[in-house]
């Protein structure tokens, strides 16, 4: 019978986790996927301090602030529609009050820092190239937070501009944690706003300064834009409006995921933990 896919080899990472491994995740809603995984078998786990962020430039930014433990002001806020905004942060922290919205981003960074200090794992997930600049500042931000278009630019970051800007943040990580191994992954959910085309520029653009960034022995790829995109290449993968993997493509990417980082052992364990989770957890109907 002939092969029904084209299987994405996902080689062993030099660091194998187990459950004493310190963890922490930065990026786009893939990377929330598998760190809700990983916290459902009980590793250590710090997923997403900032809330879900998507492009090279804010990531790095997050990455710098948890590294010094450098909290945000009421100048880094932004107050639209009721509530007050971080440039830095998801809309999942925007609080009524700015001193709410300074309390909940500033505690998480703190928490965060402190976690990435004991962290064995650092997982960085590119979502997109794309940024929005600030007209008045030319900063890049996080999020939009849904202020009218005119209050920002848009433009795709190049090859270079990457890997100009992660090089050095690179070695400025592995200078502060010498044991510290960093994991990339490109998300295989697309952005269709740009057009099929668009999306496969953004896309090819960040797997290509993710190449180059991978030159050393703590530094590493995982597959998982390669695994949703050329091995499951069937609708069936996907969500109603085809851009999202469903919940059986994200167990797949798991399962490679889990063959990559752990040993026999520790993945049977992982998979006893979460049916045990789920279970403690479920909401019975009567």
């Amino acid at each position: 019978m002939p092969a029904l896919t084209t299987p994405v080899l996902a080689p062993r990472l030099p660091l194998q986790i187990d459950f004493a491994t310190g963890i922490v995740t930065l990026g786009s809603c893939f990377a929330d996927e598998i760190a809700v995984r990983l916290q459902e078998s009980d590793f250590h786990v710090e997923a997403n301090p900032f809330g879900t962020l998507y492009n090279p430039a804010s990531i790095a930014a997050a990455l710098e602030r948890l590294m010094a433990d450098r909290a945000i002001g009421e100048a880094d806020l932004v107050e639209y529609e009721g509530l007050w905004h971080s440039w830095h942060h998801h809309g999942s922290f925007s609080r009524p009050t700015p001193e709410e919205t300074l309390a909940a981003c500033n505690d998480r960074i703190h928490q965060a820092h402190q976690a990435l200090r004991e962290a064995d794992l650092l997982m960085v997930t590119f979502g997109t190239a794309w940024v929005f600049e600030r007209v008045d500042t030319r900063a890049v931000v996080a999020n939009c937070h849904k202020l009218p278009p005119t209050t920002f630019t848009r433009r795709r970051m190049s090859v270079d501009e990457v890997v100009a800007l992660w090089q050095p943040l690179l070695l400025k990580i592995h200078s502060y944690y010498p044991d510290l191994h960093v994991l990339f992954t490109v998300s295989p959910i697309r952005h269709m706003a740009d057009g099929a085309h668009g999306n496969q520029l953004s896309k090819s653009t960040l797997l290509l300064a993710v190449d180059e960034l991978c030159g050393e022995p703590w530094t590493s790829y995982f597959p998982a834009y390669e695994v949703v995109l050329d091995e499951l290449r069937d609708y069936r993968y996907f969500d109603e409006k085809m851009t999202h993997p469903t919940d059986l493509a994200i167990e797949v990417v798991w399962e490679r995921f889990k063959r990559a980082t752990m040993v026999p052992a520790i993945q049977q364990q992982s998979q006893f933990n979460i049916k045990q989770h789920r279970r403690e957890h479920h909401i019975p109907l009567h």
